[in-house]
């Protein structure tokens, strides 16, 4: 009987075992299970970050507060050179930004409407993510200042009115701002004022509503707010007031008949139509913001670096690469991206953010961040404070280095970078994370089904290198999936888990999903093979660039800077704050000093042999944006074009017809990161010999 009774517990503690290695292998299974997706899944709802509500569509991905991200490396170097810059000394300087009789501060202040704003979104959002106390306390004067001037009616913030309508663009901006707050404090006086001016938003008329300019183009910023508010509180009129607002909103859905061709307007408000299909459900909606995009493209953006040539406004004719655009139409086509990533989840948009961030936006700021230019193009080799209308589309000193020559620019551009980082980790529907525009950076989130926090660190210099590594930090064990972008450019990359080698399938342009149980420590490690390739632009002369990874190169050439008065050099809304010291922030034009109109020597067949990429050194600063700390050029050899050289406005010529005669002499050249090159030729005529 004792016999029977010990086989028996042999055979449990056997059956035991068979179920412990099962289970075991079951678990090694899954851990392991990786998946290649060309968007992420809506079907799951995330339990601790709020998506889109009912009826809206959902998100793929859903932003992180503000503050939970943190950049390192370069990105920390870069925002530190905001702070102690134009950013972070604007409101020392900028009489918009004067606090006496300020329209933000005081009812029937008489200056400030639009400037605030826009300055306010980028400095503020700087602020949360370095957690600086001194520009939080500076930010909270001013969206207290908004949250106090709400009017028994609703309406809140100065009141311009026009015609007996009070306009509402600054408003909108101003809505952004408290938007970042309430994710920074949870501060639920910004519900109550944006419920309330909402509701006031509803009663007014249609043909009194978004009736100017500015308003109208723009309407998508409002309706954006309206989602963010509606996805919190649930309230169905603002649902109605969606509907208004896109009735109500120039109809950016028909691409052969755009309401206007403003730069800026058409980086900030294609994506409307796609916005307003979150609600309608409509795919022609989604469509009309893809085809805006792409015409604009088609037609103006035949050039490197993303953007297209619009220089104020876009002209039929001047499509060439020596047009330019606005650095505020940067910063908001980054920020339209960035909404139509996680709108759509199409990769497509990451590339795209990733190619405007890296290679057109930095060049066009000073180095130290102290001064910007109004117009920065892909061809570029003046920079000077004169008047070169019609040749770009502006009147005045536009091209030079300018710490205030614009009212838009000075203060619009603080959001490009601060943006960027919040959206470089997402939460995803299924509760996991996703990590799909590449920067250094160490973001803390909630994941998993019972909303377990882990820090995600991010360590690279991409886009210099070529090896992104992430690493989970996590109190015990958690379940929940990672995603990763594998960039459209990157053929063959690699993923390694904890030191071994994962064969993912890695599919160019798609997001491989990591899904398993992590633990302390995990490493995954991503490897983006960057190439060499040329993009040739036929529009434009069959004119040629060259792409290592998502870097575009553009011809090195020797800067001369000359500092100037900025006081004698900007437009006439110039306005300085009583008192400021206008000589500790001058104005540099840059000038060539050595030759530039070269055609580049290409042979497609052998790429590598004409163009020879060299690695450096990381610079000791880490701050990788100049022509002397480029960590990456490329050596290459080009023939002089005669017939090339400076126009009649003063600006680098037309791109010369493909047959144009080319000197004897061959020469060599170097090539650098496009963003770093303030003096630049982008877009290249070719010889083959």
């Amino acid at each position: 009987m004792f016999k029977k009774k010990r086989n028996i517990g042999k055979l449990l503690l056997g059956s035991f075992l068979i179920v412990a290695v099962l289970t075991a292998c079951m678990e090694e299974k899954r851990e392991m299970k990786i998946d290649m997706l060309s968007r992420p899944g809506t079907i799951d709802r995330n339990v601790s970050y709020q998506g889109n509500r009912l009826p809206l569509k959902p998100l793929h991905f859903i932003k992180l507060p503000v503050g939970t991200i943190e950049p390192e490396g370069w990105l920390k170097k870069y925002l530190l050179l905001q702070k102690e810059g134009l950013t972070g000394k604007l409101g020392e300087i900028s009489a918009w930004l004067d606090k006496k009789d300020n329209a933000w501060l005081l009812s029937g202040g008489d200056h400030g409407w639009e400037e605030v704003p826009y300055w306010l979104k980028g400095y503020g959002d700087l602020a949360y993510i370095l957690k600086d106390s001194a520009m939080i306390a500076e930010t909270k004067v001013w969206i207290e200042a908004a949250i106090q001037s709400r009017q028994p009616d609703g309406f809140f913030g100065p009141v311009n009115e026009r015609g007996g309508k009070r306009e509402l663009w600054a408003n909108m901006v101003m809505l952004w701002c408290l938007q970042s707050y309430y994710e920074y404090s949870g501060d639920k006086r910004v519900l109550t004022l944006m419920t309330d001016y909402f509701k006031w938003q509803l009663t007014v008329p249609d043909d009194k509503f978004l009736e100017d300019y500015w308003e109208n183009s723009r309407g998508g910023d409002n309706l954006y707010s309206v989602y963010w508010l509606y996805n919190i509180t649930g309230e169905q009129f603002l649902l109605e007031l969606a509907r208004k607002l896109h009735r109500n909103t120039a109809d950016w859905t028909n691409e052969s008949d755009l309401p206007n061709w403003h730069n800026v307007n058409i980086a900030q408000c294609f994506r409307e139509p796609a916005t307003y299909y979150m609600l309608s459900g409509d795919s022609a909606d989604l469509q009309a913001s893809y085809r805006v995009h792409h015409l604009v493209r088609r037609i103006f953006g035949q050039v490197p670096g993303g953007m297209f040539g619009a220089d104020e406004n876009a002209r039929l004719a001047y499509i060439d690469p020596r047009q330019g655009t606005e650095t505020c139409g940067f910063v908001e086509q980054m920020a339209s991206d960035e909404i139509m990533l996680r709108m759509t989840g199409d990769p497509f948009w990451a590339e795209h953010c990733e190619e405007v961030a890296f290679n057109s936006y930095p060049a066009a700021v000073m180095p130290d961040f102290k001064a910007l230019r109004y117009i920065t193009c892909p061809n570029q080799v003046v920079s000077d404070s004169k008047d070169h209308k019609p040749g770009i589309d502006n009147g005045g000193p536009f091209l030079a280095m300018n710490p205030f020559s614009s009212r838009c620019c000075q203060h619009n551009h603080a959001q490009g970078w601060p943006y960027y980082i919040e959206n470089l980790v997402y939460a995803t529907p299924d509760n996991g994370l996703a990590a799909i525009i590449y920067g250094p950076c160490c973001a803390q989130a909630k994941v998993g089904v019972n909303g377990t926090e882990v820090i995600l660190r991010e360590e690279t210099n991409y886009p210099f290198e070529e090896m992104i590594r992430f690493t989970v930090q996590v109190s015990g064990k958690v379940d929940f999936p990672l995603y990763l972008r594998v960039p459209a450019w990157c053929k063959g990359g690699t993923l390694i888990v904890n030191g071994e080698t994962v064969a993912a399938g890695m599919e160019s342009g798609k997001y491989v999903r990591l899904d398993r149980t992590w633990s302390n420590g995990d490493v995954v490690i991503l490897q983006l093979p960057m190439s060499l390739s040329v993009q040739r632009w036929q529009t434009n002369q069959n004119s040629a660039s060259v792409n290592y990874g998502p870097l575009t190169f553009s011809l090195l050439i020797e800067e001369e800077y000359r500092k100037v008065s900025s006081a004698e050099n900007a437009i006439w809304d110039s306005k300085w704050q009583k008192g400021a010291d206008v000589n500790a922030w001058p104005t540099y034009e840059i000038y060539p000093q050595s030759a530039w109109n070269y055609a580049l020597k290409l042979d497609d067949k052998v790429l590598e042999q004409c163009l020879k990429v060299e690695k450096r050194e990381w610079p000791s600063d880490n701050y990788p944006f100049t022509a002397d700390n480029v960590p990456l050029v490329i050596k290459a050899q080009g023939r002089r074009v005669p017939s090339w050289g400076i126009d009649q406005y003063g600006l680098c010529g037309v791109l010369p017809e493909e047959g144009a005669p080319k000197s004897e002499i061959l020469e060599d050249i170097t090539l650098i990161p496009m963003g770093a090159a303030r003096l630049r030729i982008s877009a290249f005529p070719v010889t083959y010999e």
